[in-house]
């Protein structure tokens, strides 16, 4: 079962994420976050890396995801990339995954491809004020990934925001359940993982 959890940047998709892992058994899920295929900046100057539009579709290397998640649901592991927020570059760390009976993927993206959504099996659209977002992305950019506040607003407001409206907030139509405010919504997330166990339980 693949289960993809779509929204803005700092709505909540993470803690959602987490939720269901939690309330599912770890044993039981494989947790993909679209963020780790990003395409591989290699020695491109930071500067210029600094630059790169990350919340567009063509910065991720969707080809890798689906390949990696076809590879799972064959019932074969995976070695993930590890990407390195503050160099924008992979890391020469891999991540192994087996595989298990859930996929959860999850980015602000994941619905953008329509082969990506094909292989889903339930898709999740967390809807979260702007504002809320735009804070929650302020801390998290400077408090993990060494960014300063001058350069996360900078940043907001030339790509993200432009981004969102164009690519994230229009594959809101996709989602087969919404949940607004995201990880406080216990009773969405109940509801969710009720019916994740329910499916679980009949395969087995």
């Amino acid at each position: 079962m693949v289960i993809g959890i779509s929204g803005g940047t700092g709505s909540g998709k993470t803690t959602v994420a987490n939720k269901i892992v939690v309330e599912v058994g770890v044993d039981n899920v494989v947790y993909l976050q679209q963020d780790s295929y990003y395409r591989n900046l290699g020695d491109m100057p930071l500067e210029i890396k600094r630059h790169v539009n990350f919340d567009h579709p063509d910065a991720l290397d969707n080809d890798l995801l689906i390949n990696h998640l076809q590879t799972l649901k064959a019932g074969e592991s995976i070695d993930q990339p590890v990407y390195d927020y503050t160099t924008h570059s992979r890391t020469t760390v891999t991540r192994h995954i087996e595989p298990r009976p859930i996929i959860i993927l999850e980015g602000i993206l994941v619905f953008y491809s329509p082969e990506l959504r094909s292989m889903m099996d339930l898709k999740i659209f967390v809807d979260t004020d702007a504002d809320i977002r735009f804070i929650r992305r302020l801390q998290r950019d400077i408090e993990d990934r060494g960014r300063s506040p001058q350069s996360v607003m900078e940043q907001y407001q030339t790509t993200v925001r432009p981004m969102h409206l164009q690519f994230v907030e229009p594959s809101k139509r996709y989602a087969d359940i919404i949940i607004p405010e995201g990880g406080s919504n216990l009773v969405g997330i109940d509801l969710i993982t009720g019916k994740i166990k329910a499916i679980l339980n009949a395969q087995r």
